[in-house]
């Protein structure tokens, strides 16, 4: 099952066991049991604190716990071969087994260890997913803390009786007690934050305890690690506070352009930026979504950002990062198929259908310059544009139009996007003046209808919004208001791209940085006068 370098690699990190661990399988007669027999097998060969056996009795054959030696009530199951994606993930559950310690905060830790209540968790997951090890990391930390918790980890591909059973048609997919609990990417914060009641209120009295900053960021992708970044950099007591670390990197897949690197993905990236966060002296407030914004009453005064638990936190420069979300079609299979064929970026994700027929949705500029984009890298594309007719510029309407591998359908609303339950297969339309449905046979889509700008919470603030929503800035980055700022994908700066974003945060913390050193404190102010 692992070759010449796995084996080794494994074996290296296998002598960070600091305790004996048992691998208990059951296994049927079956060719996926075989192959975990002897997965099993190799893993116990490289460390004399590993164990296998086989004679476990749960009903899902092929399957295998992972336990302490000395804790046999802390255990977490894998249902299936977890490779692929997921070998990181069977080495993390072998570590932390074993005594070695996670990378979380204890603080989360304690956390988990005080849950109350019995939780049994089954989470289902494809070795070809990107966003399943993070769940899969998650629960597995959890069952390997808590006795009261049990997690099993089922791939779908050895078990899809089980999976169509359950109406599983997008992973990763999380039943709680036999009952849909969540879908998505999920970290162990963010589950803790739906099981335990009490979070909401705990960290809201923890920021209650906080000194003021001297600049906070609101929103942490790209934009706002950026900001954060160079603001720690020139001694500022830093915040951020964040909705979800990382922002819409997280949901991206390939990502080609980010110069530098000719490839990456975008997981990898927001643990990139989070790492690099950490490695400063910058207070990361996750999970938290803001709510409101009370601007200083005049310059060099504290500005406050009231958060969704009722927690304000006070600052004298705000940056503000809080980011874009695609504008959804709502149609049946978006959700399904999102990251699986259905994708917003055409200039991160084109190149990933190289050779394969696509949609675009919106006719647009937006949409008619991804279509153009797509048309030099894909086999074929296919406008779709709700309105009778192109809303985009002439120009770029006359271009797409020279196109031999390029058809256009106005007047078409799209009704559904079809996929076999891994990718998308293709689109479904309704002409909006004959009724006549057709499909269109297709690899992916690109849903191209607007982004909308994380902005209203600024409702009533006094920032200036433009009249897509979008927070109006300077060249400086500077917003209407004094030492308030702004950067990325929320603002009026064109082209939203990562590189881009990132400047712009950075652009704005100079801004912050300079707006500070020159102007006194509202305190001082009253004290002089």
């Amino acid at each position: 099952m692992l070759d010449a370098d796995m084996k080794q690699q494994l074996k290296t990190y296998l002598g960070n066991l600091r305790e004996p661990i048992e691998l208990v399988a059951s296994l049927g007669d079956d060719a996926n049991s075989a192959k975990t027999r002897d997965l099993l097998n190799e893993i116990a060969e490289l460390h004399d604190h590993v164990s296998a056996s086989f004679d476990g009795d749960d009903v899902r054959k092929p399957s295998f716990i992972i336990r302490r030696a000395s804790d046999a009530g802390k255990w977490v199951r894998f249902a299936g071969l977890p490779m692929g994606h997921e070998f990181t993930s069977l080495v993390l559950a072998l570590l932390w087994a074993g005594g070695h310690p996670p990378k979380v905060d204890q603080e989360v830790l304690d956390q988990v260890a005080e849950l109350e209540g019995e939780y049994d968790f089954e989470m289902y997951f494809s070795l070809s997913c990107h966003n399943c090890p993070d769940v899969v990391q998650a629960l597995t930390l959890m069952a390997l803390t808590n006795s009261k918790i049990n997690a099993t980890l089922i791939e779908g591909g050895a078990h899809k009786d089980e999976v169509d059973a359950r109406n599983v048609m997008a992973v990763p997919a999380i039943f709680l007690n036999g009952e849909p609990f969540a879908n998505g990417k999920m970290g162990v914060e963010e589950i803790l934050a739906k099981l335990d009641g009490n979070a909401s209120a705990r960290s809201a009295a923890k920021m209650a305890e906080k000194d003021d900053f001297e600049v906070l960021v609101v929103g942490g992708g790209p934009a706002g690690a950026a900001a954060a970044i160079y603001t720690a950099r020139k001694g500022f007591s830093t915040g951020i506070a964040a909705e979800r670390m990382g922002g819409q990197v997280l949901d991206t897949m390939g990502i080609e352009n980010f110069i530098s690197t000719p490839y990456t993905e975008g997981p990898k990236l927001a643990a990139q930026l989070e790492s690099h966060v950490r490695e400063y002296d910058i207070d990361l407030m996750n999970l938290q979504k803001a709510e409101k914004l009370i601007p200083a009453r005049s310059p060099g005064g504290l500005h406050e950002v009231v958060l969704e638990n009722g927690a304000s936190l006070k600052a004298r420069s705000l940056v503000l990062t809080t980011g874009a979300r695609w504008r959804n079609l709502g149609v049946p299979g978006e959700f399904e198929y999102r990251s699986r064929g259905v994708a917003y970026c055409p200039h991160c994700d084109g190149p990933l259908f190289k050779g394969k027929s696509v949609a675009v949705i919106g006719g647009g500029n937006s949409g008619v310059e991804a279509a153009i984009d797509l048309a030099n890298i894909v086999e074929h594309v296919t406008l779709v544009e709700f309105d009778s007719q192109l809303r985009a510029d002439e120009v770029l309407q006359k271009k797409l139009r020279s196109l031999g591998n390029v058809d256009i359908l106005t007047s078409a609303q799209t009704t559904e996007i079809r996929g076999d339950g891994e990718r998308v297969t293709g689109l479904v339309w309704k002409h909006r003046e004959t009724g006549e449905e057709r499909t269109v046979d297709l690899a992916g889509v690109f849903v191209q209808i607007g982004l909308v700008p994380n902005t209203e919470w600024l409702k009533d603030s006094g920032i200036e919004l433009s009249k897509h929503g979008e927070i109006v800035i300077d060249d400086r980055a500077a917003t209407n208001l004094p030492g308030i700022f702004a950067a990325g994908d929320v603002t009026t700066v064109p082209y939203k791209q990562i590189i881009v974003a990132m400047g712009e945060g950075s652009k704005a913390a100079l801004s912050a940085f300079d707006y500070i050193i020159r102007t006194e404190p509202a305190e001082l102010v009253a004290e002089a006068a």
